[in-house]
């Protein structure tokens, strides 16, 4: 007799549905409780403890002891492996058998020597499939080993997720038996998971969840979970209605295993799912995989041959969007693209980066240019303050290049293929009407672990189910052909992507963040010495291998939880101990490029000074002299060469610059001053005033090809004006060459200081005040900094109403270096009970900026120490150098987006500027800054205490400089100069150059900045000085008598960034970019002996149309603003 139909009540019955497939209530009859069958325990179980991460097959060989269930195992950190012994029932034959597992740690099972199967509880994965149908023949008895880690699938946190990692925690295992799986009870399962999905996500008013919430209680009707007879008619009620079914919590490391977890978990999925399709992004991981586990590696490239398995990405980690520096992203596509080709016969053609903490404006042209033109992630939907108005969109970066861009609109790479999941995709898509395709990513993140069966089934029923989105199990290039198809109406963000949150970790370690800094210039200077040595000696051997292994050690560390300094205590020491090596192995390959570009060279032995830059330099310099002491010389080093060290023998005429005065007033205030600024501090060492001097001093400028040359009317501060003068100030005497041989005189120890070019501008009509009126520069602020929740990650907005200036004690300014050559003064401040703070304030001869070398003793909870500037200057906007560029972001709050930028990221220089004149910020290993109103401010420290409670505690180092500027080239008439007053164009013969202009460039006259520029003022030089300092190296033998020059460029606008050597023989790669924002052409000009020379991309691969003629050495080069060039030169082959 039929049921006769009752009325239904919602929520009666969607709770009837909750409760027969729930895991917490009634699992004595409902569904969930009879998904396992009969079961067994294991015949065996014995452990092996052992704090090291071992191989598998030096594991197996280690003592076992007697284990049970329940039994405690660790610290954090340590390895438990286990021997689980196993004897099949006989009566389980035609069962699927499973092997259930649960602990604590994350695991990896071992059968036959191979990884199988990941274990975590977290994960959902607490089961390993024996046998999906046991046969008469199989054996009954096996041996697996399972490899448990002493830590969970997103750390050890003690009590919370981002908490430092307890380190007394233990671990248990809870479960380990054999039992039958019941798949006709798991599809079922899957089924009403489901329904009842649609049932709570298309609501009450929907006709289609009604359908979904009836089929549901009609299957519960008809299935009894005691009689699996009863299970088919249930399964065919299910599918009438779905149709037909076809390092940061961790050690680097542990990392390795995670990998090894995930991937043979993922092994398994594509081996029982030909549509299933894996993605994995980073090179690195695949890399530790195929070291680790080659058996595992090999089935990836099977599976990745078969198009299931997918690399994408294109870069060797996920790295951090923001502090790396342009030429390091360029190696993190180099590295990953070079590495996919090599291993799986092809380059990305996506950047997939879901995770990180915003995205430079200079990464759309970096991936065009590295083969990429598709780019995913989805980290902006955690902006705090406003929606990213598009998911699917052009992004066009600083250089006008253009993605195409997507965002999943489920807002997360870590979905589980429900149904809520799904429609949240549909209905939170901001570009409805333009595009209809999204993508819908899904598995266990973060932590890895990655997708399970189940999420990969309940996919599966929705890929064509009447009332819910079309659900298609696809590929990343399947994704972004059909969004390019459909991308016709599709709108444009123009600039940097912001993530309006995490922006504390542009402070957070800043040990960190100046080995990152450090290690950049040192990579940079190795490659560049290492390329001239090449090009110079026929014996010397490029460490193209050294380098390789020294660039992966720097961009592994460059991954987005790691430079940004969210990571735990443990990686936070791995990272230094990296930097340490680069730094070890960087010197030690700087010595040898050195001795090489020494050898057969005639002259004292002794040591070289070297220059890195693409520009000429003049600079103060310590040196090191017999007995352990340095004393100061005034060095001119070429463009990207070297010169001599300066002896007593070679001392020249004298400098016209005004030696540094120091004077110490009664009240206690110090100026020092050089003639082209002058500096007051007054007795705590705050700053009360900084000039630019008056003088009439001339600007190095852009002039058409016809005014190629130097006027020779006088001017004062102009070395080309034709005459000399002599200066003293005792204890010094300096003496200058109108020449510029690049020689000087010596006086007293102290460190060495750095003059860039071009020189800077001064006005010839009055001193300008850079310090706002009534104001102190240079005051230290202490903020409370206590987020919402992500320690290491987040500074608030709130924390600006804090604001605690910290006050010095007035006498304790003291004169340090009492001028001539250098000046400085120095004081203490006591920042808190808890910390303390020194600092020597530096003015060199000639240098236009004044330097403010810090040492820091940080012990503080929760608090953030920044250093203010107010400045005289009114602008709207402020100027931040990016990769490659630089961009303008808003000094005030109008709008919520402004607001949302109230802490912001930059390299090594901030400027702020009005028409005319202007005040920019450098800094040698900074990356948090702010220009709020007038108000310049870098931030140096932070005290969060998850999850690295040691956190930036104890001593740090670092400089800052302060430079006040006017951009305007002299009055007409006065001084036409070039760069460094004179163009730089060396001679094949090796010697420093003649001011013999190149050819005229073809048709177009050289471009600069607008006058009145921080560009014009050199600020940009200035920068590079600060973080580049002149190489003072050790000769081995005979030192080069002759200065010497590879390249120079004629135009200040473009900056060759790197020199290397590419693997293809006796060839070099230069990268140079368009600095100011322009349009230039110019010369490169080399000294080297280039046979052939061609424009490349950046993964060095030739530009067809890119041949470059040579004339005279030189170059013609043509750029637009902020565009990346790269060019091949092939060398001569080498003479005896």
């Amino acid at each position: 007799m039929a049921v006769a139909p009752a009325l239904k009540h919602w929520r009666t019955t969607l709770e009837r549905v909750e409760k027969f497939v729930s895991p917490l209530y009634f699992t004595d009859c409902n569904l969930r409780g009879r998904l396992f069958g009969d079961s067994c325990p294991v015949a065996a179980l014995s452990s092996f403890l052992t704090p090291e991460r071992l191989p598998y097959q030096e594991a197996v060989q280690q003592d076992f002891r007697p284990a049970h269930v329940g039994d405690s195992f660790g610290p954090t950190w340590w390895t438990c492996w286990f021997r689980v012994e196993l004897t099949i029932p006989e009566a389980w034959v035609d069962q699927e058998v499973h092997l259930r597992w649960e602990s604590d740690g994350e695991g990896l099972v071992w059968r036959d020597g191979e990884p199988v199967q990941g274990l975590t509880k977290e994960g959902e994965k607490t089961s390993y499939v024996l046998t999906d149908r046991l046969e008469e023949g199989d054996p009954r008895s096996l041996t697996l080993y399972v490899e448990v880690a002493c830590s969970g699938l997103l750390g050890a946190g003690k009590g919370s997720m981002i908490a430092s990692p307890d380190p007394e925690k233990m671990f248990q295992v809870s479960r380990a038996e054999l039992a039958v799986f019941r798949r006709h009870v798991y599809e079922l399962l899957v089924d009403l998971e489901l329904l009842l999905g649609m049932a709570k996500g298309l609501g009450e008013d929907n006709q289609r969840s009604f359908q979904a919430l009836y089929t549901a209680n009609q299957i519960v009707n008809v299935c009894d979970p005691a009689q699996p007879e009863t299970f088919p008619v249930a399964q065919a009620l299910a599918s009438r209605f779905f149709g037909q079914r076809g390092a940061w919590l961790w050690p680097f490391k542990e990392t390795v295993r995670k990998c090894a977890r995930s991937w043979v978990t993922a092994v398994r999925l594509m081996e029982q799912n030909p549509e299933f399709i894996f993605v994995c992004s980073q090179a690195q991981q695949l890399e530790w995989v195929k070291i680790h586990y080659p058996g595992l590696y090999a089935q990836l490239q099977e599976f990745a041959c078969r198009g299931q398995f997918a690399p994408v990405g294109g870069t060797w980690v996920e790295m951090d969007g923001n502090l790396p520096s342009g030429e390091a992203m360029v190696r993190q596509f180099l590295q990953g693209q070079n590495f996919f080709l090599q291993e799986f016969g092809k380059r990305c053609s996506e950047f997939w980066l879901p995770d990180t903490f915003g995205y430079s404006a200079q990464l759309p042209q970096i991936m065009r240019s590295c083969g990429i033109r598709h780019f995913l992630t989805q980290k902006l939907s955690w902006n705090l303050v406003n929606s990213f108005p598009h998911h699917t969109f052009f992004w066009e970066g600083l250089d006008g290049s253009r993605v195409l861009a997507h965002f999943p609109p489920g807002d997360s790479y870590g979905m589980q293929g429900s149904v809520e999941e799904v429609l949240k995709t549909v209905a939170q898509n901001r570009d409805k009407g333009r595009t209809n395709h999204s993508a819908f990513l899904f598995g266990f993140g973060d932590g890895g672990g990655g997708p399970t069966q189940t999420m990969v089934d309940r996919l599966k029923r929705l890929c064509n189910t009447d009332g819910l989105p079309r659900v298609q199990l696809s590929s990343p290039g399947q994704l972004f052909s059909a969004l390019e198809s459909d991308s016709g109406q599709l709108c444009t963000w123009v600039g940097e992507l912001f993530l309006e949150l995490h922006n504390g970790t542009y402070t957070t370690h800043a040990q960190i963040k100046k080995g990152n800094r450090e290690c950049e210039r040192i990579l940079h200077d190795v490659e560049l010495l290492s390329s001239l040595a090449l090009a110079r000696s026929v014996q010397f051997l490029y460490p193209a291998a050294q380098l390789q292994g020294l660039w992966r050690l720097l961009l592994l560390n460059q991954f987005h939880d790691v430079v940004t300094g969210s990571c735990i205590q443990l990686v936070a020491e791995e990272a230094m101990c990296h930097y340490e090596d680069i730094r070890s192995h960087g010197n030690t390959l700087l010595s040898a490029a050195a001795a090489a570009l020494c050898a057969g060279e005639p002259g004292p032995e002794g040591l070289l000074i070297v220059n890195t830059l693409p520009w000429k330099r003049t600079e103060v310099l310590a040196l090191p002299r017999p007995g352990g002491a340095h004393s100061l010389a005034l060095v001119t080093v070429p463009s990207m060469g070297y010169a001599p060290v300066p002896t007593s023998a070679s001392l020249q005429p004298l400098l016209p610059q005004q030696p540094v005065l120091v004077v110490r007033e009664a009240d206690g205030s110090v100026t020092l001053d050089n003639g082209i600024i002058r500096v007051r501090l007054d007795p705590t060492g705050r700053l009360t005033s900084l000039v630019l001097v008056a003088s009439g001093r001339c600007q190095p400028s852009l002039p058409s090809p016809s005014a190629w040359q130097v006027d020779p009317r006088p001017c004062s501060f102009c070395p080309r004006a034709g005459r000399s003068t002599a200066h003293s100030n005792p204890p010094m005497a300096v003496d200058w060459d109108p020449n510029g041989a690049g020689q000087a005189g010596l006086v007293a120890p102290v460190l060495g200081a750095y003059l860039p070019f071009p020189q800077p501008t001064l006005s010839s009509w009055g001193a300008k005040e850079a310090i706002a009126e009534a104001a102190r520069g240079n005051q230290f602020v202490l903020f409370d900094d206590v987020p919402l929740y992500w320690d290491a990650w987040d500074v608030m907005d709130y924390h600006l109403e804090t604001r605690k200036p910290v006050l010095g004690q007035t006498g304790t300014l003291a004169v340090g270096t009492e001028g001539g050559m250098r000046g400085s003064a120095w004081f203490q401040l006591q920042i808190s009970p808890r910390s303390r703070l020194s600092q020597e304030v530096v003015l060199d001869v000639g240098c236009p900026y004044v330097r403010f070398h810090t040492e820091v003793h940080w012990h503080e909870v929760h608090k953030f120490l920044k250093v203010e500037f107010p400045a005289r200057v009114r602008s709207p906007q402020a100027t931040y150098e990016v990769q490659f560029g630089h961009l303008q972001r808003p000094t005030h709050y109008n709008t919520s987006w402004d607001w949302a930028r109230f802490e912001v990221w930059a390299h090594r220089w901030v400027d702020l500027s009005e028409h005319g004149f202007g005040l920019a910020l450098l800094n040698d290993c900074k990356y948090g800054a702010s220009v709020r109103g007038s108000v310049l401010s870098l931030s140096l420290l932070r005290a969060p205490k998850a999850p690295d409670a040691t956190a930036d505690m104890g001593r740090h180092e670092f400089t800052y400089a302060l430079m006040p500027h006017e951009g305007e080239c002299c009055a007409p008439g006065r001084c036409s100069a070039l760069l460094s007053s004179e163009p730089q164009f060396p001679q094949q013969s090796g010697n420093c150059c003649s001011p013999t202009p190149p050819p005229p460039l073809s048709a177009t006259r050289l471009s600069g900045p607008r006058p009145g520029s921080f560009q014009d003022a050199g600020v940009i030089q200035a920068a590079y000085s600060l973080n580049f300092p002149l190489l003072v190296l050790p000769a081995p033998g005979a030192a080069p008598a002759a200065a010497w020059s590879a390249f120079s460029v004629s135009s200040p606008a473009v900056v060759v960034e790197t020199a290397e050597a590419s693997p293809k023989g006796r060839t070099l790669v230069l990268r140079l970019y368009e600095a100011y924002g322009s349009h230039v052409n110019c010369w490169l000009h080399t000294s080297l002996p280039v046979e052939e020379a061609f424009l490349c991309d950046l993964l060095e691969q030739r530009d067809p149309a890119g041949d470059l003629p040579l004339r005279d050495a030189r170059l013609e080069l043509s750029f637009s603003p902020f565009q990346v060039r790269s060019l091949v030169l092939v060398l001569q082959a080498p003479t005896t």
